[in-house]
């Protein structure tokens, strides 16, 4: 990241909100931007602020994650959603990442795992458990509604396609790479054309939004 990343904290919890502050800005590189005590708060902050990620409780009054999640996304596709949550509920992360979530954290994840999977989403790292962004995926593609997508502006590549459909199966970029022989660095940088083209802001929605257009199949 070249620059600082802007980051909003999300959670109805003043003390939770203090802990996932101190743990972000633990890391030079990320800072936080500002602060919101229920969903509809993150909204007006996220169309104030234009943060880089969202870091969203689940369960806020006036406004719950989800809805949260589901307008700013709506509003701002660029822009990065991270669930916190205290338990992983697969049926609720599916609705998260429907909604334009990249993925979730533990409320009890220690600091430097904690800094390291916001510092990942931020570089492109995967945020899923790659079994658990199989399951989810797989759902995505049987629940998927039949809504004709128009045709991309910019057509993806023949290499691009076969790193979206490796996404699609949960592999990291180290597996990518060895599966396609070509360098990591060819890999991100495939990936950051990738969202582009499908206007996405993280890989999890770039395979969401793949499965929904019938760009790999499930």
């Amino acid at each position: 990241m070249a620059e600082d990343a802007r980051i909003l904290i999300a959670d109805d919890h003043d003390l939770m909100r203090e802990g996932i502050r101190a743990m972000v800005e633990s890391d030079p590189g990320l800072g936080v931007v500002g602060e919101a005590e229920d969903g509809a708060r993150a909204v007006e902050l996220c169309r104030a602020l234009r943060p880089d990620l969202v870091l969203m409780d689940v369960r806020m009054p006036k406004m719950d994650g989800l809805e949260a999640t589901r307008i700013l996304k709506s509003e701002n596709p660029k822009t990065i959603v991270l669930m916190v949550t205290t338990y992983a509920d697969p049926d609720y992360l599916l609705r998260a990442v429907k909604a334009g979530a990249a993925g979730y954290l533990l409320k009890d994840t220690a600091r430097r795992d904690f800094v390291a999977a916001v510092r990942g989403v931020l570089e492109g790292d995967h945020p899923l458990d790659g079994n658990l962004a199989i399951q989810i995926l797989q759902r995505v593609g049987e629940e998927k509604e039949s809504v004709a997508h128009p045709p991309l502006e910019d057509p993806l590549t023949t290499r691009e396609v076969e790193i979206l459909h490796r996404l699609a199966l949960g592999e990291t970029n180290p597996q990518i790479s060895r599966a396609i022989h070509v360098s990591q660095s060819t890999v991100k940088a495939s990936l950051r054309h990738i969202l582009q083209k499908l206007g996405v802001s993280d890989r999890t929605q770039a395979a969401v939004k793949a499965v929904e257009m019938g760009l790999v199949k499930r």
